[in-house]
């Protein structure tokens, strides 16, 4: 029933280069510089603020957008230059 021999070929076991993300490793670089750091406070204080208090409508998406906007400006700097 098994008439037919199907030959099974194996891939050699290399060590592959590991992979990394350019956009993370800039965005790393780019969140100890000080507009980052300034902008990373802001929302942190408006995060203590918001927890500090049981009711309240106030949310820091605003702060948070700002930070992401600073790291997102300086990652797009350098971020074409690393892409393979």
């Amino acid at each position: 029933m098994s008439d037919k021999f199907v030959p099974v070929v194996k891939a050699e076991e290399t060590e592959e280069e590991e992979l990394v993300d350019p956009q993370q490793s800039l965005r790393e670089e780019c969140s100890q510089k000080p507009d980052a750091q300034n902008m990373w406070a802001k929302y942190q204080e408006c995060n203590d603020r918001v927890n500090s208090r049981s009711k309240t409508a106030e949310t820091c998406e605003e702060e948070l957008i700002d930070y992401v906007h600073v790291l997102d400006k300086c990652v797009t700097k350098d971020l074409f230059k690393r892409l393979k």
